[in-house]
């Protein structure tokens, strides 16, 4: 099935991002604040594994030993997500640089990732600017859904108090919380 150019262009966006992130110039909060899904499987075991500078068969060892646990296609493949390359670039950082074993690497990475979790949970309590709607399941679990920009919009046109024009002496002024709505119908005789 030939890939659509859209599609070629969404993975050229998502190495470049992986790239930034190796460098050091990107991390994934940034990365997700700015619209990338970093649990979106783009990679294949191949790319995963340039991008993160590490032998492929590395990767496969990493799945085996749960540190690095890709998703997969329908027919198997391992497929990686901007998330899995951090992990692993970090994962190889430690491994060569600081000569961490695996099961060390595995538990700084795990709470790194709960630490990246209340971090982000901490910006939308900040940023909180009433975007966000709760629902409740049957099961009474609580799920934030973000409002769409259209919603966003009517809602401030809602709270916005309209602008007044000053008239002459006949003007009086109007309650900034009215509703009332005039119209004027011209009326042809």
């Amino acid at each position: 099935m030939p890939v659509s150019r859209m599609e070629q262009q969404r993975r050229r966006l998502y190495e470049m991002c992986a790239m930034a992130i190796a460098a050091g110039r990107a991390d994934l909060d940034g990365a997700s604040r700015v619209g990338f899904d970093i649990d979106l499987p783009v990679f294949s075991v191949g790319r995963a594994a340039e991008l993160a500078a590490v032998h492929p068969q590395t990767l496969r060892q990493y799945d085996r030993s749960g540190l690095v646990v890709p998703q997969r296609t329908g027919g198997g493949a391992r497929r990686y997500s901007l998330r899995d390359v951090d992990r692993l670039i970090q994962a190889q950082r430690m491994s060569q640089r600081d000569g961490i074993n695996l099961t060390g690497i595995a538990r700084i990475l795990d709470l790194e990732e709960e630490n990246r979790q209340l971090r982000r949970q901490l910006h939308a309590l900040r940023m909180d600017d009433g975007t966000s709607v709760f629902t409740a399941d049957m099961d009474g679990r609580i799920t934030e859904m973000r409002r769409s920009r259209r919603a966003r919009h009517w809602r401030h046109r809602l709270q916005t108090p309209p602008r007044e024009l000053t008239g002459g002496a006949s003007y009086r002024p109007v309650e900034a919380q009215s509703k009332s709505v005039v119209l004027w119908h011209t009326v042809s005789r």
